[in-house]
């Protein structure tokens, strides 16, 4: 299969750039290779999280200090993230995959050295500017090569990074309970095969670009009715309230629910770390199946129905069994984070050609937002006790209720096509 889309009905000549990009033939070497340099980013951003309970015994740290590593790591990322994406819908620049890569192995291996907690921050700081400037053009990469199927393209770039995130668990008991700070040097040699991909990538992605294509974007823009305009824009206000919402609620199960499983069952690090695990994992399976669902049951109901169908579980969570708990995390996970893909599509689709734009801030802001909510959760772990906090942020789940307040589906459909 040739790495380069098959542009059809194109009558432009050499010298004018490509305008008609809607009818490609999905190139998948490029979605997979986009796929899995998006599970090697965020496998190396989990290890934070992972981290977390031996930087804790060795730094002596709070509740409130580890929020603020968590913290600076995501709004790392929504601060630079959404800047660089606007910039990216403006002048692609490929060279930023593997760059951003290099920013990500500087700071893991800064990370496995740091005996202060200063560095610690510096490292991850690092860390966090690699995921903003991956993820930007990454999207437009797996919109590029998507062809017609961009649902399908969502979920296979997507997929790559839940799977990603869904290791910490198991890097905490397989890696950092053996081996303790120091085995965050082997994710050198994650990032490092990162470089060698994306450089692989920034050149087809280059070729394309010199080749002459462009990316869709909504005509007359410029003229478009104020009233649309101003359902867009609350439109866009609610689904990155959304995620926002989705991203608080993550954060507490990845970040502390480990440590409430701890201190209520008496569960060790490693073992606790099988709960994350279950909860995650399930959550990149739903995202890869939440396309499918999105196109049977609608991309506004899907989004709101994985919320909502979350608020049970995560209610009753807190007081389930170790058993139960377990069940829990996986069934919740799954509804969770099924919308995942899908509230990207419903961006792009509010948006048409801003890919860069949508990505900083639906994964960019809306989840670098999560990392607010992972300190004042932290903060409140502190004066509240970790339980009381996992019993109030079950109820969070509930605010999906603003989805209704999206467009449907049909009309979402006549704005992106307008």
């Amino acid at each position: 299969m040739s790495d380069k889309p098959l542009i059809l009905n194109n009558t432009a000549s050499p010298s004018k750039p490509v305008q008609n990009n809607t009818q490609q033939a999905t190139v998948y070497k490029i979605l997979l290779a986009i796929s899995f340099v998006h599970l090697f980013n965020d496998s190396i951003q989990s290890v934070i999280p992972a981290i977390f309970p031996i930087l804790k015994d060795n730094l002596l740290l709070t509740f409130t200090q580890v929020g603020w590593i968590s913290f600076a790591i995501n709004f790392t990322s929504s601060i630079i993230q959404p800047v660089i994406g606007y910039a990216a819908d403006r002048r692609p620049t490929p060279i930023l995959l593997p760059i951003g890569m290099c920013f990500t192995f500087a700071g893991v291996f800064i990370l496995a050295y740091s005996d202060s907690y200063l560095l610690v921050l510096f490292s991850v700081i690092l860390i966090g500017l690699g995921s903003a400037t991956f993820h930007p053009e990454g999207m437009r990469v797996a919109h590029m090569a998507a062809g017609m199927r961009k649902g399908l393209s969502q979920s296979i770039f997507q997929v790559g990074g839940n799977a990603g995130q869904s290791l910490a668990p198991l890097l905490t008991r397989y890696v950092f309970v053996p081996f303790g700070q120091i085995g965050a040097l082997g994710f050198t040699v994650v990032a490092a095969a990162g470089i060698v991909v994306q450089t692989y990538v920034a050149r087809w992605y280059k070729s394309m670009l010199d080749s002459g294509y462009t990316f869709k974007k909504r005509a007359g823009a410029r003229l478009m009715d104020p009233a649309r305009r101003k359902s867009i824009r609350n439109a866009t206000f609610i689904l990155v309230t959304l995620v926002f919402v989705r991203s608080w609620y993550g954060a507490a199960i990845s970040s502390y629910y480990a440590f409430y499983l701890m201190d209520a069952y008496k569960i060790s690090i490693d073992n606790a770390q099988i709960y994350i695990f279950l909860f995650l994992a399930s959550g990149a399976v739903g995202t890869f199946l939440g396309g499918p669902l999105a196109d049977r049951f609608g991309r506004r109901n899907l989004i709101m129905l994985s919320m909502i169908g979350t608020a049970p579980i995560a209610i009753v969570l807190p007081f389930a069994s170790p058993f139960w708990a377990a069940v829990l995390l996986v069934i919740g996970g799954f509804i969770l984070l099924s919308s995942f893909s899908v509230t990207v599509v419903y961006a792009q689709m509010l948006h048409p050609g801003n890919i860069g734009t949508v990505s900083g801030l639906i994964t960019g802001f809306a989840f670098g937002m999560g990392g607010v909510g992972s300190l004042a959760l932290g903060s409140l772990g502190d004066v509240w006790g970790i339980g009381n906090v996992m019993i109030a942020v079950g109820f969070l789940p509930l605010l999906g209720l603003l989805a209704l307040l999206l467009p449907g589906d049909a009309q979402l459909d006549r704005w992106s096509t307008e």
